[in-house]
């Protein structure tokens, strides 16, 4: 079975952190491939800066080029919202049942994975690698270090990469050069299309 490794969030934009991040698990980690699944619009929520689904889907496709150990996912584009990551992963374990399914998240969201739907079940029946956050803390809580004794969770020594889409969407505001930020491929897009630059 091949083990595929998750990689969630709303890429926007996607950018050079999560192509180092997404690198690093397919070289150093037993993990094959890496999918990054593209969060999809929440329609009860303020669209704010965030772009159109297809275009964030799009732009990932174009940070990953030709790499074929990394994948775009626009799955939960086709399942009900809210997304609940429980749910994609019973859906694609059912899609896709010759692969190994794990995830990949920032130590920040470690720390709050206590709140999330089915949170017990999805520690013990998925692995979870875990790259580092700057400042992410370590909070305690009686309730996330029961299930942190349960869960499975691999820690990675990833390089820590503090870059972020916020701060690439305010530099692109600002009129900066956000182009050593992001693939160039990714850039170029952003560039001609004229996002972010209000």
């Amino acid at each position: 079975m091949s083990k595929i490794g998750l990689y969630f969030g709303s890429f926007n934009p996607i950018h050079i952190g999560h192509i180092v991040i997404a690198g690093y698990m397919t070289e150093f980690t037993p993990i094959e491939e890496i999918w990054f699944v593209v969060s999809p619009q929440n329609p009860l929520k303020k669209k704010g800066s965030l772009l159109d689904n297809y275009q964030r889907l799009h732009m990932v496709n174009l940070g990953i080029g030709r790499n074929y150990r990394m994948k775009a996912s626009d799955i939960e584009f086709r399942l009900p919202l809210p997304s609940y990551t429980i749910h994609t992963l019973a859906y694609l374990e059912e899609k896709y049942q010759n692969h190994n399914f794990c995830l990949v998240m920032g130590e920040d969201n470690l720390h709050t994975l206590d709140k999330w739907k089915n949170a017990a079940e999805l520690v013990k029946r998925y692995e979870i690698y875990v790259y580092p956050r700057p400042g992410s803390g370590k909070p305690h809580s009686p309730a996330l270090d029961t299930l942190m004794s349960r869960a499975a969770v691999r820690h990675v020594r990833a390089p820590l990469m503090d870059i972020s889409g916020t701060f690439i969407r305010k530099g692109i505001r600002q009129g900066k050069d956000m182009s050593y930020f992001m693939p160039a491929a990714v850039w170029k897009y952003i560039d001609e299309m004229g996002f972010y630059r209000k």
